[in-house]
């Protein structure tokens, strides 16, 4: 068992960046970060930023007390809390999957491992839009029809041997914290000019499900073990799995061996 990292916003999105330079270097053939954030803050893609009236709407956000945070990935604006369990992966495509087929790949080489340890717990999860969540998407996990976990990743080429390296992330509600992270999700909306709006009851909480939530998670990383050998290079792969031991101090940046 390894721990869930406790780290800022700001040093769990480097960890993240890390993550994936290290498969992309050829260190890793795989890894996985388990992240807890200690404050709070409205991550969004970068591009966002370039959105007229994108700093009104920051100073808005931070008045909220949700400074905005801006990552690599891709999706929509994002609250980021100690409410949420942040599951990364990152791996070199194996040679003999399907480069056409790759993101839905990524996808649920995230979600499937997600929705083994929900079905373990009893629950239903299940995969899809939910009309009204923040970043909503095809793969969304959730849990009687609202979302529990958003996703998103972003792909890299290695010049040294040209595979295709990924990192895919995932974003757990274990605290129910709906109303505020909607409220500031569509602040940001508001202050950009922008008519979209979203809505807390398109959200649900592992916790509104489960209670305590959050002593469930010592099991998660149980269930990203399985499938490794089923999908890497069958000799020499490295790579390495961050379990789940809580800590309650920040980790050094980039949380690798």
């Amino acid at each position: 068992m390894s721990p869930v990292w406790r780290l800022s916003v700001e040093a769990g999105l480097e960890a993240e960046r890390q993550l994936l330079d290290a498969v992309h270097a050829g260190e890793e053939e795989w890894a996985l970060l388990f992240w807890r954030p200690s404050d709070r803050a409205l991550v969004m893609p970068r591009r966002l930023s370039r959105l007229p009236g994108f700093q009104a709407a920051d100073i808005g956000c931070a008045a909220l007390g949700w400074p905005i945070a801006l990552r690599d990935t891709g999706g929509e604006p994002v609250p980021q809390s100690s409410a949420v369990l942040n599951v990364a992966l990152a791996y070199a495509l194996p040679a003999d999957d399907d480069e056409q087929a790759r993101i839905e790949t990524a996808y649920l080489r995230l979600c499937e491992p997600i929705c083994q340890w929900l079905r373990a717990m009893g629950l239903v999860p299940g995969l899809g839009e939910v009309p009204g969540a923040f970043c909503d998407g095809r793969f969304n996990v959730t849990l009687g029809r609202r979302k529990l976990v958003g996703t998103a990743q972003r792909w890299r080429r290695r010049t040294a041997d040209g595979r295709l390296v990924v990192l895919v992330h995932g974003a757990i509600l274990l605290e129910d914290q709906r109303e505020a992270m909607v409220e500031v999700v569509n602040r940001f909306y508001q202050g950009c000019g922008l008519g979209q709006r979203c809505l807390a009851t398109s959200h649900v909480a592992l916790e509104e499900w489960m209670t305590p939530a959050w002593p469930e998670t010592a099991s998660l990383g149980h269930w990203f073990e399985a499938p490794w050998g089923t999908w890497l290079p069958p000799s020499g792969a490295r790579g390495h799995a961050v379990d789940l031991t809580t800590r309650a101090a920040e980790a050094p940046v980039g949380c690798r061996r």
